[in-house]
Formats: C-alpha cells, structure tokens, sequence
C-alpha cells in the first residue's frame, strides 16, 4: 500500500473541512466535536456522547448523514427493546414459502443508539457484533450492514435509576467519548432567533457520497506514523497500566484505535504524517473511557482525563526526547 503524497493530504484537508462547515450550519458553535465526529467515522469507528438531554446529539447525527449523503435512523432504548429491534427478523412469507430477513435500524450509514444504558445487557451486546465486524448473523446467515457504518451512541449522566451500565469491553468498542455540550451565547442567541427552524439538519445539502467517504476512509489508513510516534503510543499505553490508581488501563486495541485516529487527524490537517502533537490532541477523548479505575482511588476523587493529562505531562514527547538528549 503507498503512503498518502501531501498533495492527497491537502485534498483530504479541504474535503474534510467542507464536512465540518456543512454539519456545523446545523449544531452551531460546535466544530471541535464535529472534527472529532468526522475523525471517528473516518477511522471506522463508533462514537460514544455522555451528555445531557437537549445539546444536539441527535441533530448531529442526523446532519453527518445528510452532509455525506447517507441514511441514519434512531433507535430509542428502552427497558423492553429486544435485540431482534435493532438487527432485524426473519419472518415467514406464506406466499413464497420461504423465510425473509427484515432488516433492523441498524441497517444504515449512521445509527443513533439513543439512551443505550436504559437497555438491557442481551440487547446492548446486540450491537457489538455489528460495531466490530460491521455484520449481523441471523438465524446462522451473515449480513453485512455496508460501509460506511458508524454508531452515535448516547446516554445521559444524569437519571442513572433503572438503568445499565455498560461493561468496560463495551465501552472498549467505541474509538471515542466525548460530549456535546452546551452553546456559547452567542451561537444560543443564533439559535434563538432562528427558532422557527426546528430542525436545521433538514436543510442541509450532501457534500460528498458515501463512496467517497469510504475512499477518504482508505486513504486515511494510509499516513505515515514514524517508529518513534509509535514507540511514544506504546510508552503512554503501558504508563496508563502501571499508574497506581487504575485497575485496568489502556488495551492493545486501544493504541491501535489511537494510531487510526491521529492518521485522520493529521490527514485533517493537511498532513501526510502524524506528529506526537496528534497524539497529544486524542489521547483523552479516545483513551479516557477505556479507563477501570480502583474503587478507592475513584472514591478519593482520581478522574480518567486527571491521570492521562499526569501522563501525557510525564512522559516525554519524541521531539522533546531528542532535544534532551542534545542538551
């Protein structure tokens, strides 16, 4: 596979930039986590926003489709969903004598898994085949669900009676957390005065196909990481394990999640290579909720992002190594 030429790069960058300018006409005041968004889908991975009722989750999942010409649908967790809601049924058609697969809501280019914890465990784990092999078995034959795919899902931190937390190998299977948040004032003052709208998503014209997003996906996987970005991944990755207040820290899987990551992030921006800044830039929203904290260091107030931002403060960066050495 040849590496992405800088000309690819500032073409990814631009392309990159219009998906951004394009779902931020519909979540205003929001291009941080709409970069992170597009970054995550770009790295084929799923997306997990704790946050509160009402900041736009929905909305942006919704506009991602539109902006990439693709389909979305929601599915709204609750209690009494069963699996079988979200990946689809066989049912018997009398009239041919055979059985027929329905396809479920899962079944699009990007699935907004509402409210996931007020499901219980059987239908959460529903998802994990397809958010990792990106297919479905039902009833013993394999369905593939396309590409590209992405889950946005979401749960609220709030109103934690009667629900299910989600076990630390599924939150390992979402490349990112992070949340929306609220406006600033001024983009809420934008908001206010444009309240006839109630849904801006709707207007929003595609910038590219979803071909293209796949092919921007590929490209993507093929930035240049140097050994020494990687060495700092792997340096980083081992400090989460040894640091006295985590039980568990980062997997094998989660610096792969964060290699794949910094090649988009550093093919956002314009960049054929990746350089340790990218790393810096990820490593909280791709590593922070892959974290299993010790029961009394987290009653003593220790945080995932705290002990990350103590490691990426220790640990030197390759640049830095270099210039130590030379001092």
């Amino acid at each position: 596979m040849t590496s992405m030429t800088p000309e690819q790069a500032a073409w990814f960058a631009q392309t990159f930039d219009r998906l951004v300018g394009n779902v931020g006409q519909a979540l205003l005041g929001k291009n941080d986590v709409v970069r992170l968004a597009f970054t995550c889908m770009l790295a084929e991975g799923h997306l997990l926003l704790e946050d509160a009722p009402g900041t736009g989750k929905t909305a942006m999942a919704r506009a991602m489709a539109a902006t990439v010409h693709g389909s979305n649908n929601r599915i709204q967790f609750t209690p009494d969903l069963l699996p079988s809601d979200v990946t689809g049924v066989t049912i018997y058609d009398q009239k041919t004598g055979r059985f027929e697969f329905h396809q479920g809501p899962v079944f699009a280019s990007i699935v907004l898994a509402d409210e996931i914890n007020r499901a219980s465990p059987k239908t959460q784990s529903a998802l994990l085949e397809v958010m990792e092999e990106g297919r479905i078995t039902v009833d013993g034959t394999g369905h593939s669900v396309g590409r590209p795919f992405m889950v946005i899902a979401t749960q609220n931190p709030i109103e934690q009676a009667g629900t299910y937390r989600l076990p630390e190998a599924q939150l390992d299977r979402f490349l990112m957390k992070t949340s929306v948040g609220y406006p600033d004032r001024a983009s809420t003052m934008e908001i206010l005065s444009g309240s006839a709208v109630r849904d801006r998503s709707t207007a929003l014209q595609p910038v590219v196909t979803t071909q293209a997003v796949v092919e921007m996906a590929d490209l993507a996987a093929t930035a240049y990481v140097d050994q020494a970005v990687l060495e700092y991944i792997s340096q980083l990755a081992e400090e989460t394990r040894e640091a006295p207040e985590v039980r568990v820290g980062v997997s094998v899987r989660g610096a792969l999640a964060l290699v794949r990551c910094a090649k988009v992030w550093a093919a956002a921006h314009g960049r054929h290579y990746v350089l340790p800044d990218d790393v810096k830039e990820l490593a909280h929203p791709v590593w922070a909720h892959r974290f299993t904290l010790d029961a009394e260091a987290e009653f003593a107030g220790a945080t995932p992002d705290a002990i990350l931002a103590r490691i990426l403060t220790t640990v030197a960066a390759p640049q830095e190594r270099a210039q130590a050495k030379a001092g």
